[in-house]
């Protein structure tokens, strides 16, 4: 299914619906944080999706991270709440989905890097290597936010 980001774009069609959804900032033991290119966009992202019914919100940032990426994470805190309602998404179905996302930061406990089909590549990046990939502007909005608190603490 096909996807358009409108962010702030007085041309954007009205939202008809919302949904839960969740993202994961995950880095590795030097800091650099996980993203995936989207086969859809070509974008680099954070991994995450919407909400299942039947699922914790816990359960649905761990259950996209693991698919998108191939880890197992643990949830250490919540970096942001972000429920803008210029940020819509368009889908060929005609459903405009109006954004919520909470994004998390985690830990990986388990697992192998991997590709998915929504990615066409996978990889850990410097934070100060970020500005040269092509992003949008709300990824770069909660890894700023995740920046300024700083990595997780380990436990």
């Amino acid at each position: 299914m096909g996807r358009v980001d409108y962010y702030h774009d007085p041309e954007a069609p009205a939202a008809n619906s919302l949904v839960v959804g969740g993202s994961a900032i995950v880095a590795d033991d030097q800091g650099r944080i996980l993203l995936q290119r989207r086969s859809d966009s070509g974008n680099w992202a954070l991994p995450g999706g919407k909400m299942d019914i039947g699922e914790t919100f816990a359960d649905c940032v761990t259950r996209e991270t693991k698919e998108e990426t191939g880890f197992d994470v643990r949830i250490d805190r919540i970096v942001g709440i972000y429920s803008d309602p210029g940020h819509v998404f368009a889908y060929d179905d005609g459903e405009v989905r109006q954004q919520f996302s909470i994004c998390c930061a985690c830990t990986i406990t388990s697992g192998t890097l991997q590709v998915s089909d929504e990615s066409t590549a996978v990889e850990f990046h410097d934070p100060a290597a970020l500005e040269d990939l092509t992003m949008h502007d709300s990824i770069r909005i909660r890894i700023r936010d995740y920046l300024v608190d700083g990595p997780p603490v380990l436990r």
